[in-house]
């Protein structure tokens, strides 16, 4: 019996997340065309093996599935807009493996139905370890038969078990505001009770000692203190440049979510930047929080 022939996968943003996964798919056996607005990275890319687009649109055209890896749903939006979906054919598939936001992820797609094609949003968690090693989770939303279609793809990039269905299009988006919420307000919560604690002048291994080392949430506790007394409190992330993604769709829901825009709010107002593990710069929630006491790091 005749093998069925694989699609050509374009694969646009080859950064510390979409430069993995483009080898791997490569790795997979899929014919596979790269691009990065970094040359360097595109260089990495061919060097494994593959090849690399002259652009964007090139990359588009001459591919029957396109994955997107990009930093931030402003800069997908945009590819989006000048690129995507100017050059997308009947029958095209759309995978956006970033944090974009529910609105506009439905408009994009509504925009590329109309051209025949189809955008799954399939944004994805485990960062560079689980790029490289095949066992991201994969948040995804779309036409059920078209990812049904596209899972094979899928679970090269994540653990098969974790690449889960979430819902029409946008689903993905909201199923992935779940879980940055959830590690980005359970941190939060913990280095602010690291930081009572320190800035009323107690040691910090003492605390650590006294509340965490233990199950379950003394466990999670434990993780943020040992950083914090490791002096990497202020590398510690809230997930701060996609709270605004997630505020946008609870207020277009017409539902709260007071412990989010609070987190955000206070995060706004401080004055020390940082840069996140997608290299967007970012706030310093422990550096705002211990500003005028001496927790803070020089």
């Amino acid at each position: 019996m005749k093998s069925q022939k694989l699609p050509t996968i374009g694969f646009i943003g080859l950064g510390n997340m979409g430069g993995r996964m483009a080898k791997n798919l490569h790795n997979a056996g899929y014919p596979l065309i790269g691009y990065d607005i970094d040359t360097a990275k595109c260089t990495t890319l061919t060097a494994a093996g593959a090849t690399a687009g002259n652009d964007t649109t090139q990359v588009v055209e001459n591919s029957d599935v396109v994955m997107t890896s990009l930093r931030s749903s402003d800069v997908f939006c945009s590819v989006a807009e000048q690129h995507l979906i100017p050059n997308a054919r009947d029958g095209h598939i759309f995978i956006d493996l970033g944090t974009t936001e529910v609105e506009k992820t439905r408009e994009i797609e509504t925009a590329l139905t109309e051209k025949g094609a189809t955008l799954i949003d399939a944004p994805v968690s485990g960062g560079p370890h689980g790029s490289e090693t095949g066992t991201l989770r994969i948040f995804v939303g779309g036409d059920a038969e078209v990812v049904k279609k596209c899972r094979q793809i899928l679970e090269i990039l994540g653990e098969p078990k974790y690449v889960v269905y979430c819902g029409p299009s946008g689903s993905g988006q909201i199923v992935k505001g779940v879980n940055q919420l959830a590690m980005g307000l359970g941190d939060a919560a913990f280095m602010e009770a690291m930081a009572f604690g320190i800035c009323a002048g107690v040691d910090p291994t003492a605390i650590r000692e006294a509340v965490g080392m233990g199950d379950g949430w003394r466990g999670q506790f434990d993780r943020i203190a040992e950083r914090i007394i490791d002096g990497e409190g202020k590398n510690l992330v809230v997930k701060y440049p996609e709270l605004p993604y997630f505020l946008a769709a609870a207020e277009a829901a017409g539902f709260e979510t007071p412990l989010t825009e609070a987190l955000y709010e206070f995060c706004k107002n401080g004055n020390y930047e940082m840069f996140d593990n997608m290299n967007r710069p970012s706030r310093s929630f422990w550096r705002t929080l211990t500003k005028d006491s001496e927790a803070e790091e020089d």
